[in-house]
C-alpha cells in the first residue's frame, strides 16, 4: 500500500475520531497495553530478526541497544501506554471564554491535530508510545520506522490495530509504512492532502533531512549533545555519581551526557574522581590541555568532539574559569537539549537555569530524567528542541490545536 494510500485511509477516520469519548480512548489503549503483553513472545521473536540482521549491518552496540526489545521492556512499553490511559483527556479544554455585550458567546477550545506522521530510526518503542498518544490526544497516526526495526514494528503495529479494533476504533486510526526506503519518507514530507504534522525522531541526518525537505508542517525533535558543569563550589563526590549515571546507564539515548564543563578551581579534585566513576564502564575521556594535565593519561579532544553526540562510552572535557564562560560555552555547542550544573551556590544555580537556551535545565541531578514519563506525561513523542508549539518531552497537551467556537442568536456585525 502507498503512502498516499495510508495518508486517505487516516484522513477517512477523522469524523470517527471527532466524536469519540475520553472513555472509549482509555478501552482502546488499555487493550493495547494488555494485547502488547499477552504477545510479547511474537514481538521477541521479530524483534529478534532485527537484531540478527543488524549485527550483520554493523549496528553500534549503542544502536542495537535502542532496537533491542525483551520482556521487561515490552512490559515498560505497555505499562507507558497505561499511564496514557490514565492522564486527563488533552481535547475539548476551554483554554478562553468571553461574551460580547451583544450577547455573542466566544470560546476557544483544545482539539486534535489531525492526521499525524512519524518517521524515525532504530527505537520500536516510538511504535507504541507515538500511538498511544496520538490515540490519546484524538488523532490518527501514521508511522514510518527505519528498516533496522521493520520485523519489530510490523509486530507491533499489527497488534495494536487488532487490540483498538476489538474497541470498536477503525484499524486505520493507527497505521504503518511498511516500506523503509528512502522514497516512502520523501512521500510522507510532501503529503499535505492528508498529514497535517509531521514529527521525526532520531539522529540528526534523519531530523535535518525531513526539516529541510517537508512541505508538511514539522515539529523538530532534537539529538542530545547534553551538558553537565561541575560548578566550582560543586560537591565533586556528587558530581562524579551524577555525571556516571548520566553518561553510562543507557548510552544509546538522547538525554544522555555527552560533554562535561568543569570549573578550573575544582577540576584538580573533581576529574580524577569522575574519571574513576567512569572508568568502571570503560569510558573514553576526551579533555582539553588543562584536563589533560591533571589526568594525563585522558584522549586529546578537537573542537568537534565539544559538539558530538557520542551515543557511546565517550564524553568530552572542557575547563572553564568561570560559571559565564561555562554559560557561553554551553550555549554555543548544545544541541537545546538538556543541561545541568551540579553546585552548591543558589545565585550560581539560579543563573544557569536564567541563561542555559536548553528545553531542560537541571540543578545537581542527572539529566537522564528529560523523559516523558519521568515528566508524568506518560509515553512521550519525542523531545523537542525548537521553541514554537512545543518544547522539551511533548505528551497529550502538545498534540492539541484549538479553535474558537462561536454561539449567537441572530447577531449581524456593524
Amino acid at each position: 500500500m502507498t503512502v498516499t494510500e495510508l495518508g486517505i485511509r487516516a484522513k477517512a477516520t477523522q469524523s470517527f475520531l471527532s466524536t469519540v469519548t475520553t472513555q472509549q480512548k482509555n478501552d482502546a489503549l488499555l487493550a493495547i497495553a494488555d494485547m502488547l503483553e499477552e504477545k510479547s513472545a511474537d514481538i521477541i521473536k521479530a524483534n529478534s530478526l532485527d537484531i540478527e540482521n543488524g549485527k550483520k549491518s554493523g549496528l553500534s552496540d549503542g544502536l542495537l541497544d535502542r532496537l533491542m526489545l525483551n520482556q521487561g521492556r515490552i512490559a515498560g512499553i505497555a505499562d507507558g501506554v497505561r499511564q496514557v490511559a490514565a492522564l486527563p483527556d488533552a481535547c475539548g479544554k476551554t483554554v478562553y471564554e468571553y461574551e460580547k455585550e451583544n450577547g455573542l458567546k466566544i470560546k476557544k477550545i483544545t482539539v486534535p491535530i489531525g492526521v499525524i506522521g512519524i518517521i524515525y530510526e532504530a527505537r520500536p518503542n516510538v511504535t507504541a508510545d507515538a500511538a498511544a498518544l496520538c490515540l490519546k490526544s484524538g488523532n490518527a497516526v501514521i508511522l514510518r520506522g527505519g528498516k533496522e526495526a521493520v520485523n519489530s514494528n510490523k509486530a507491533i503495529a499489527d497488534i495494536m490495530r487488532k487490540a483498538i479494533a476489538s474497541t470498536g476504533f477503525p484499524e486505520d486510526v493507527i497505521q504503518l509504512v511498511e516500506d523503509t526506503s528512502r522514497a516512502s519518507a520523501n512521500e510522507m514530507m510532501t503529503l499535505n492532502a492528508y498529514l497535517d504534522c509531521l514529527i521525526p525522531r532520531g539522529g540528526k541526518g534523519l531530523i535535518r533531512a525531513v526539516v529541510e525537505n517537508s512541505t508538511v508542517p514539522v515539529i523538530e525533535t532534537g539529538s542530545g549533545n547534553c551538558h553537565i558543569y561541575v560548578d566550582e563550589s560543586a560537591d565533586t563526590d556528587m558530581a562524579a555519581n551524577i555525571i556516571f549515571n548520566a553518561k553510562t546507564q543507557r548510552i544509546s539515548v538522547c538525554n544522555a551526557c555527552e560533554s562535561l564543563v568543569i570549573h578550573s578551581a575544582v577540576i584538580a579534585e573533581a576529574l580524577p574522581k569522575i574519571k574513576a566513576q567512569l572508568d568502571k564502564a570503560n569510558t573514553e575521556i576526551r579533555g582539553d590541555g588543562r584536563a589533560r594535565a591533571v589526568c594525563p593519561d585522558i584522549a586529546e579532544a578537537t573542537e568537534e568532539d565539544f559538539y558530538t553526540e557520542y551515543l557511546d562510552y565517550i564524553i568530552s572535557v572542557k575547563t572553564v574559569d568561570s560559571l559565564d564562560e561555562a554559560i557561553a560555552h554551553i550555549n554555543e555547542h548544545s544541541t537545546r537539549h538538556s543541561e545541568a550544573i551540579i553546585t552548591k551556590n543558589e545565585q550560581n544555580a539560579e543563573r544557569f537555569l536564567q541563561c542555559i537556551d536548553s528545553s531542560s535545565v537541571y540543578v545537581n541531578a542527572s539529566t537522564r530524567f528529560t523523559d516523558g514519563c519521568e515528566f508524568g506525561l506518560g509515553a512521550e513523542i519525542g523531545i523537542s528542541t525548537q521553541k514554537l508549539h512545543a518544547r522539551g518531552p511533548m505528551g497529550l497537551e502538545q498534540l492539541t490545536s484549538t479553535k474558537y467556537i462561536i454561539i449567537g442568536n441572530g447577531q449581524v456585525r456593524e
